[in-house]
């Protein structure tokens, strides 16, 4: 059991209304009349729904039947097809069910699979990536007194800002969670 003591800005996941959710802000508040609660920001992990919701402060939750696998995104057709590392099993995803990683699918790259009850939910990406630039602007030297960035177009078809000294071709590291360049690889 969870208690809302337990709660973690985006790492604790409990059962509640019969469904996985995370807990993605808290804060815990002590009126001066009253008994304390806690506000919470959650989010559904089947349908990624954010809901804002209170809880009385030492409410118990149970933890949801999660279960993380390892799987390679192999291709697209009408579906999103990925093979389970363990089981050699092909999973067909709809187009809502990877909205978060849609941008960064990148043929025999290995994703993380979100099982709640045996069934598949949803798709993680790796937290970076390297990525080749297909297409950018050639930054011109001395043009700026402090660096400067320039939208670079990269392999998957994200878009993300990138120092003046990328050029196309080069390998990017690149932070999924929120679409920053790194460095260079």
């Amino acid at each position: 059991m969870i208690a809302t003591s337990d709660f973690r800005r985006g790492s604790t996941k409990i059962l509640w209304n019969d469904e996985p959710w995370l807990v993605v802000e808290f804060q815990h508040v002590k009126p001066g009349k009253g008994g304390a609660f806690v506000r919470t920001k959650m989010k559904n992990l089947i349908t990624q729904r954010l809901q804002e919701e209170t809880f009385r402060s030492g409410e118990k939750f149970p933890e949801p039947d999660l279960e993380l696998v390892q799987v390679q995104y192999l291709y697209a057709d009408d579906s999103y097809n990925f093979l389970d590392q363990s089981s050699y099993e092909q999973l067909a995803f709809t187009e809502e069910q990877i909205a978060q990683v849609k941008d960064y699918l990148k043929q025999d790259t290995n994703y993380t699979m979100l099982k709640f009850r045996g069934e598949p939910i949803s798709i993680e990406a790796p937290n970076f990536m390297i990525l080749a630039v297909m297409s950018t602007v050639p930054g011109v030297k001395g043009n700026t007194a402090q660096g400067g960035s320039k939208p670079a177009t990269l392999e998957t078809g994200v878009v993300v800002n990138v120092p003046l000294f990328v050029n196309e071709g080069d390998l990017i590291k690149v932070d999924t969670r929120d679409g920053i360049y790194v460095e260079r690889a």
